[in-house]
């Protein structure tokens, strides 16, 4: 992954909003969630959520999907861990290392 590529999606995550849809289509898994219920579960307004959904599509964060008259919206989760590992590259000076299941850190 390119670093051009990472501060997109990083950038795309600094906004509040934004990190709040994409935590809640991450929740929803691979189900994903329509707008309508991204609106009502976090109190954003149509055209704002619209706003901030397109930046989402335009990082690759996230993807939509028509299903029937719905639109459907599920994270990328490829993308995202594509951005963590990315991230974590050099973690442990380049050792393989896991995560601790307790706080999700290096060990190291």
């Amino acid at each position: 992954m390119e670093s051009r590529t990472v501060v997109q999606a990083l950038a795309a995550l600094a906004q509040t909003s934004r990190l709040e849809i994409f935590r809640a289509l991450v929740v929803a898994g691979e189900a994903g969630l329509t707008p309508g219920v991204l609106s009502e579960t976090l109190g954003l307004a149509a055209n704002t959520l619209s706003f901030h959904l397109k930046e989402l599509v335009h990082a690759e964060l996230v993807h939509q999907e028509r299903a029937g008259r719905h639109l459907i919206y599920r994270a990328r989760f490829e993308r995202m861990n594509a951005v963590l590992a990315y991230l974590t590259d050099n973690c442990c000076q380049g050792q393989p290392c896991a995560a601790s299941p307790a706080n999700n850190a290096c060990p190291c």
